[in-house]
């Protein structure tokens, strides 16, 4: 865990969470919460806004946020945490205390995260012969953050920590174009 980092306030917070979750035991538990916080997120645009607008006083996310918790059955240390974050006014970066806070689990575990680009979802066979690629390249459990993003045309954009990987079509198609400005 040492050589992972996580910085600034989210990850101040997610650290501090972490090793609360670690003193109780309860890493996997926090975990499955904040996964089903962060899923929420991404479909519940009044979440979302809920989230992310100064509008709103901290009793007033604080009271809504915890209506949420209970309705999606979160509670214990998971629910203390995102209460004491909507009262400290910290709520809008709860999206990068929940990444944080799976990175320092990750390392906890002996796995990487993968950031995928592609063009379109790739299919079960493609992750899986994906995942295992970059197990074998790594010598790693490596997980994958896919995103799909049109604009790459084809091909994968791959991200581990530093390192990049660009095989998109626009890139190669951007290098020949390049390069046959240069031959005029």
């Amino acid at each position: 865990m040492a050589d992972t980092i996580v910085s600034g306030m989210a990850g101040r917070y997610a650290t501090a969470l972490f090793e609360l979750a670690e003193e109780a035991s309860s890493i996997d538990a926090v975990k499955a919460d904040l996964d089903t916080l962060a899923a929420l997120l991404a479909e519940s645009a009044d979440f979302s806004r809920l989230v992310k607008s100064p509008v709103f006083t901290a009793e007033e996310q604080e009271k809504a946020v915890s209506a949420i918790l209970s309705s999606v059955g979160i509670s214990g240390l998971s629910a203390n945490f995102v209460k004491l974050v909507a009262r400290n006014r910290r709520l809008f970066a709860l999206p990068g205390m929940i990444k944080s806070y799976a990175a320092l689990v990750a390392a906890k575990r002996g796995e990487v995260t993968a950031e995928v680009t592609a063009a379109e979802p790739l299919s079960d066979a493609h992750y899986a012969a994906l995942k295992q690629a970059l197990a074998e390249k790594t010598g790693k459990d490596v997980g994958l953050d896919v995103t799909v993003d049109p604009s790459i045309l084809g091909g994968l954009v791959v991200k581990i920590g530093s390192r990049m990987v660009d095989a998109s079509l626009k890139t190669k198609l951007n290098s020949i174009r390049h390069a046959m400005k240069e031959v005029r």
